[in-house]
């Protein structure tokens, strides 16, 4: 399972990984690498997530490591009938940035689009993840090849 990171002001992919795909890969990953992206920044960053992540242990794990989260509440109801509780609360989602944050996190399928489409991710031809891993940081680093000359001013 690929996993990236993007930042938000040009849809650029700043890190990437792959990991087994089990129940809390995305979120494991995702911890890994916003760990090394806040560490290196120093000061605050914020992170936008779909409702995948809306778990109490990641957004605790996220907020350790000096990271806002915004990731998408999931909300929705059970099987039972019953309505999930999110673990963002009104403090994060009342601001502007968190909108902003979750119109942006779709650009990043963008990058898996591309890949899938002109890159090699579509249907890999390599076993083990380092062989699998190697192919998809070069997948990201074709896209942001090709996406950085569309983002230069004229």
């Amino acid at each position: 399972m690929g996993h990236v990171v993007m930042e938000n002001r040009n849809g650029l992919a700043v890190a990437g990984r792959v990991s087994q795909a089990n129940g809390t890969a995305e979120r494991r990953a995702s911890e890994a690498m916003l760990k090394r992206k806040a560490k290196r920044r120093g000061r605050r960053i914020t992170v936008g997530e779909d409702k995948a992540y809306d778990s109490r242990d990641h957004v605790a794990a996220l907020r350790r490591m000096n990271v806002t989260p915004h990731v998408a509440q999931n909300e929705a109801l059970t099987k039972t009938g019953r309505r999930r509780t999110s673990a963002i609360d009104k403090r994060t989602t009342r601001h502007i940035g968190y909108r902003i944050s979750q119109s942006c996190r779709a650009m990043v399928e963008c990058i898996f689009g591309w890949g899938k489409l002109h890159g090699t991710m579509r249907k890999t031809k390599h076993r083990g993840l380092a062989a699998v891993g190697a192919d998809f940081l070069l997948n990201l680093i074709a896209y942001n090849l090709i996406r950085i000359p569309k983002l230069a001013v004229p």
